[in-house]
């Protein structure tokens, strides 16, 4: 039996997602720009992707900008607000996808200044550390809702209240968060949103930034200025956009399901591993979606080899696709030894109780297999 165990890289697609997006690649084709039926009738397919969207976030439709995905939101979010911001300074953390991080360090590079905040052994910020760095030099803070690699929800409401004291925007990668916990954008605080379809059961290739109204950001590619009052050119994928406008449907319907499910899953799997790990990450503060596992003394990458039927990872997919050293775990106080004796497994709607446990008893036997042959 082969298992999937990898959502926080990519989810799979929801069949009613498929179906959705079915005839706008056929019949129903137009370019959602253009002033004829065909047109009208693709862009009035992605008004109501727009509507799904917004209504998870409590927020007007017109403020969904699609983008290629979460990483074109946050380069766009990032770079867009401090070209225009005045204030210098931009604060992140550690433990931010790599996207946002390598977005602020282009951003110094260009002449800001950058603050980056450690975190604890659990993976949550320091507020104190947070509030010491706020000053009215500050521009944007940006924090992550749901850490990819660990599943540690960071406190949102709490981070932005702060940001705003000191005069500044805050901006959020909600990624792995958005149809999974709730984000109603205004009473959070949030005034720009990164969201991805693909890890909510929708399609690869879209995603969107969220903005709150009247914010002020440069362009980062210039043409049509299709999206959002000329903010992002390029024809809009009219399927695609309306994959993710279904994805947000059906996770509006069954969050509440998918929770539990979550939840109960986690149970199961800590129930079916019979060796020793430790957990990478709060227990209490987290997406019960995800777990990131620590087997001291052994090596990740050579465990995963010997689980052959079962698809899991060692650390954020970008990073292994680069052969990189997990960020996230030396935050957390890890050594590059135990970092690498981690593997971060993730469940989602479409798995089962008997591929938990299964994959749980199959981790284990590599373990036991891989302390026997090293003692």
């Amino acid at each position: 039996m082969n298992i999937y165990l990898d959502y926080q890289a990519t989810t799979p697609a929801d069949p009613a997602v498929v179906a959705a997006m079915e005839p706008f690649w056929t019949g129903k084709f137009g370019n959602p720009h253009s002033n004829h039926r065909y047109g009208w009738e693709a862009e009035a397919a992605v008004d109501v992707a727009r509507a799904h969207i917004s209504r998870l976030l409590n927020i007007q439709p017109e403020s969904v900008v699609f983008t290629s995905g979460a990483t074109e939101a946050n380069n766009l979010a990032l770079k867009g607000v401090m070209a225009r911001a005045g204030r210098r300074r931009l604060v992140t953390v550690a433990t931010e996808h790599s996207c946002v991080l390598e977005s602020a360090r282009y951003l110094e590079t260009r002449g800001f200044d950058l603050t980056v905040l450690g975190v604890g052994p659990d993976g949550l910020i320091d507020f104190g550390a947070l509030e010491a760095a706020l000053g009215p030099d500050v521009a944007l803070v940006s924090v992550m809702a749901v850490n990819n690699e660990i599943g540690v929800i960071q406190p949102i409401a709490e981070i932005a209240a702060a940001a705003h004291a000191a005069g500044a925007l805050f901006h959020c990668d909600a990624a792995q968060g958005f149809g999974k916990i709730p984000l109603d954008m205004p009473a959070l605080g949030i005034d720009l949103m990164s969201l991805s379809a693909h890890k909510v059961s929708g399609p690869k290739g879209i995603g969107a930034l969220v903005l709150r109204s009247g914010l002020d950001l440069e362009p980062q590619m210039h043409g049509g200025g299709q999206e959002g009052g000329g903010l992002r050119s390029g024809t809009l994928a009219a399927p695609l956009a309306v994959g993710f406008g279904k994805a947000a449907e059906i996770a509006a319907a069954r969050m509440g399901e998918d929770t539990a499910h979550a939840e109960a899953l986690w149970d199961a799997f800590l129930a079916a591993l019979h060796v020793p790990h430790a957990i990478n990450g709060s227990t209490a503060h987290r997406w019960h979606g995800n777990i990131n596992l620590r087997f001291e003394g052994l090596d990740g990458d050579r465990l995963i080899a010997d689980l052959r039927r079962l698809s899991i990872s060692s650390g954020a997919a970008c990073a292994s696709a680069k052969g990189r050293h997990s960020h996230v775990l030396e935050a957390l106080g890890l050594s590059r030894k135990q970092a690498k004796a981690s593997l971060r497994i993730g469940w989602g709607r479409f798995s089962t109780d008997e591929e938990v446990r299964a994959a749980a008893e199959m981790i284990g036997d590599a373990v036991l297999m891989q302390r026997r042959t090293a003692a």
